[in-house]
């Protein structure tokens, strides 16, 4: 990528970091494994809603010990509105099992490891050993792929190929709350539909990648 299409690193992170000082995960836990059952129920569902679910799913289970002795569609109707319940279900019980018979109801602070568990990806993995172990990580969901491509960041097609890109743009240091700062930024501002560019603290850098040529945003500046 030409540096005349990339947003500057160090400057759009200032702004970021002031424009969101306390950013951090919005979903609710006190255990790794909480944190890691809420980042397995976000999938295709907001925090808000997760966050809605998890209290009761956790008043009932609260460790993996107990919610691997669970049964499936008791899991099912405690977070039936959260979507895929279905597939979450099984997959939130078959994890319970694993970290139960593997690691004695602990979870791992190992990424490869976390992403050998059924329906974990390193999205997930990321969200747990960055917020729960304090391991420097870039998770990439929606908003940190669209926020990141727009200024320039990546240019990946997938999520594994943007987090790569920005691992090596990144200062290792920051990926943890740079991830949070694309997400908040993501959702209140860079929004995938009437993008709120102008009021934008990055608006002077941003090279608004995918947005003019798309139509989506007709005018670059103001």
């Amino acid at each position: 990528m030409s540096r005349k299409t990339r947003a500057p690193v160090a400057r759009s992170l200032a702004a970021l970091q002031t424009l969101y000082p306390d950013a951090t995960t919005e979903l609710k836990f006190e255990t790794p494994f909480q944190l890691l059952v809420a980042t397995m129920l976000s999938a295709q569902c907001t925090d808000v809603r997760v966050n809605l679910i998890t209290p009761r799913l956790f008043q009932h289970y609260p460790t993996a010990q107990a919610m691997a002795q669970a049964s499936v569609e008791s899991l099912e109707d405690l977070i039936r509105d959260c979507g895929l319940y279905h597939t979450k279900a099984r997959n939130i019980r078959a994890s319970a099992e694993i970290l139960v018979k593997q690691w004695d109801g602990q979870v791992p602070q190992d990424r490869d490891l976390l992403v050998s568990l059924p329906g974990v990806g390193r999205k997930t993995a990321n969200v747990v050993v960055a917020n729960a172990f304090g391991q420097d990580a870039i998770a990439v969901d929606t908003h940190v792929f669209r926020v990141a491509h727009r200024l320039g960041w990546a240019d990946a097609k997938d999520a594994d190929g943007t987090e790569r890109q920005l691992m090596q743009l990144l200062p290792k240091k920051r990926w943890s709350r740079a991830h949070h700062w694309l997400i908040l930024h993501g959702r209140r501002v860079c929004t995938a539909r009437n993008p709120h560019c102008q009021s934008c603290v990055l608006n002077e850098d941003c090279p608004q990648i995918g947005l003019v040529d798309t139509g989506l945003l007709e005018k670059v500046r103001p």
